[in-house]
């Protein structure tokens, strides 16, 4: 009878994803990824981030395997991810060296390089565009060369300045308005290779938070804005850009010779500031400032002003706030972890239930039984 089971089983699972094959593919419409990967950017950079794998192509294989679903893209990466050899591991990245794409600060109107607005959509109708049902290659290159024209030519887009601009807080820090930075040089840990333990260390909590779902770091930092915390951080400088990788020679490391530029990847940086009241002599109380950062891939702006909110919640932690908790906060906003969680849910559960069915009917059945010798007492 068990391997009748276990056969009846493994028949229904192979029609299920067969079925799961045939939903993707009845409409007749083949997704290439080079489609998901020109035209769902945000997507994309949302998956790479939480996978902890910065890989366009993959991220987009991924999406169109999971038939656009985040979180188990997310799941189908990092699972791709885990079977990767670590075979080098970069140099530090100054994010100071960033090539800007993108930089703003709603602290300061006159920052030096000068606002960069970018490419956002901060500033469009949130009205829905009915002319990109129509969109075709032939309209799209159409109004490429028009733009690549009212910009003098590709080839002068192309080899424009790439700006690297000093970061703004840095003038805060000159004028002795936030306190200096300090650099550690202390290896950072790895979520991806230990477990997490608390108290945790501020690389691990910024690791979590950069793999952590978009959705969930966002609420938890609203949380905090709202009045879990009643904090109200202003964006000291938020900046889009690249990144430049570099790494040792193989066969020479730590000798000190030239780094190797193997790339670069796209990231958002966040720099908050958050106001606090400090007391100094004689009970006199000063408004100071305090720094929360946020980093990711890709352009994901909410995520990387999120992260700089909630780094600052945990390197002050209180009890009577959740957003505080680091247990808390680090163990639940992790998509792989909580979808898959609740996911379990689906999965058989046939032998604990039926253990609690059994005894709520012995309850009950005792329950009737002391009603009945009561009623002939």
């Amino acid at each position: 009878m068990g391997y009748v089971a276990v056969k009846g089983g493994t028949q229904a699972i192979e029609e299920s994803i067969k079925r799961l094959k045939y939903e993707r593919l009845h409409k007749e419409q083949v997704l290439e990824t080079g489609q998901i990967e020109g035209g769902m950017r945000g997507l994309i950079d949302q998956v790479m981030s939480e996978s902890s794998l910065y890989d366009e192509k993959l991220a987009a294989l991924a999406i169109k395997q999971a038939e656009g679903n985040p979180e188990e893209a997310v799941f189908l990466l990092r699972a791709y991810r885990s079977t990767l050899p670590r075979k080098h591991s970069s140099q530090i990245i100054e994010t100071g060296e960033m090539k800007v794409e993108r930089r703003i600060s709603a602290s300061f109107k006159d920052i030096p390089g000068g606002q960069i607005l970018g490419a956002t959509t901060d500033y469009t109708h949130r009205l829905l565009d009915f002319n990109l049902m129509k969109e075709t290659e032939e309209s799209v290159s159409e109004w490429l060369s028009k733009y690549a024209l009212e910009n003098r030519t590709n080839e002068m887009l192309q080899h424009a300045p790439e700006l690297v601009l000093p970061k703004v807080l840095d003038y805060l820090r000159k004028e002795g308005l936030i306190p200096p930075l300090e650099n550690n040089d202390a290896e950072p840990d790895d979520v991806t290779r230990e477990s997490l333990e608390f108290p945790s260390s501020r690389s691990q909590r910024l690791q979590i938070l950069t793999r952590g779902e978009t959705g969930a770091i966002t609420s938890l930092a609203y949380a905090v804005i709202r009045g879990y915390g009643a904090l109200h951080p202003t964006v000291g400088e938020l900046r889009v850009g690249s990144l430049p990788i570099n790494i040792e020679h193989p066969n020479e490391a730590g000798s000190g010779e030239d780094e190797y530029y193997i790339g670069e990847i796209k990231a958002t940086e966040a720099e908050m500031l958050m106001p606090f009241m400090t007391e100094k002599d004689k009970g006199r109380k000063e408004l100071e400032f305090e720094i929360g950062y946020g980093l990711c891939f890709g352009q994901n702006e909410t995520k990387a002003i999120a992260m700089g909110i909630l780094d600052n919640c945990l390197e002050h932690p209180e009890n009577s706030f959740p957003s505080h908790n680091e247990e808390f906060v680090l163990l639940h906003v992790d998509s792989v972890e909580s979808t898959g969680f609740i996911s379990h849910l689906k999965m058989p559960h046939y032998v604990t239930f039926q253990s609690k069915l059994d005894s709520v009917r012995k309850t009950k059945a005792n329950a009737e039984e002391r009603e009945e010798v009561q009623a002939y007492e």
